[in-house]
């Protein structure tokens, strides 16, 4: 079994959701006392955050190089970066290790792909929803057509991301101005809706919507385990 490597802290909730998804896998894939063997390298999300709101994209690109660099002399194998909008500096943490990174935005078109649809709707962080790092890739390597929500939806969806859910809030009016934006984003001919934020998995289940849910959480933790095992 392959060592995983998790570079977590943004925030620690959803990163609490990669370790019990992928022990789970592992020990629904293997059975008995299996769990995954794996190494977790935590941030301080507070820094991070401010860096994002400051645009200071390369500085928090060399805390999470640093946090790579840590787990790969720990012994992992391939790293897992524990949120999608850190992925902007995905690139810069692949050219700085000799350990492959698993990029959440190519497991989720992958299995896009596999599911045989073409237009899919986006939520995440503003950076995220906004930025050519993440829907970029999207529609130039998977030829996905990718929408996203007005700019007072994208609003509401960042502001619900950081003051609750990333505080472990779940608040119910919250889930129905997501299933309301999603909706909105379906009826624009999204076959399906991306949870590009790895802590949407905390609000938003598929039990309640009969909408295609794409887990980013969910899948780049399949991906790790196939890798792993």
């Amino acid at each position: 079994m392959k060592i995983i490597g998790l570079i977590g802290g943004m925030s620690w909730e959803s990163s609490a959701e990669y370790y019990r998804l992928i022990n789970e896998g592992v020990r629904q894939r293997l059975g008995g006392q299996h769990n995954a063997k794996t190494l977790m390298y935590t941030v301080d999300f507070q820094e991070i955050e401010h860096m994002q709101q400051r645009a200071a994209w390369d500085e928090a690109a060399d805390v999470l190089i640093d946090s790579a660099r840590r787990l790969q002399a720990g012994g992992a194998d391939f790293l897992l970066l524990c949120t999608n909008t850190m992925h902007k500096v995905a690139p810069n943490i692949t050219q700085a290790v000799g350990i492959p990174l698993i990029h959440i935005a190519d497991a989720t078109a992958e299995r896009i792909r596999e599911a045989g649809l073409t237009r899919i709707g986006l939520l995440g962080t503003r950076f995220t929803m906004e930025q050519d790092f993440y829907k970029g890739k999207l529609i130039n390597e998977y030829g996905l057509d990718v929408l996203i929500p007005n700019e007072a939806d994208r609003e509401r969806i960042h502001a619900i991301i950081y003051d609750e859910l990333c505080q472990g809030k779940i608040i119910d009016e919250s889930r129905a101005d997501y299933l309301r934006i999603m909706q909105k984003l379906t009826d624009r001919g999204a076959q399906g809706i991306i949870l590009g934020c790895t802590e949407i998995t905390l609000l938003i289940k598929p039990h309640h919507t009969p909408i295609a849910l794409f887990d980013t959480t969910a899948i780049h933790v399949q991906k790790a385990i196939e890798l792993a095992l």
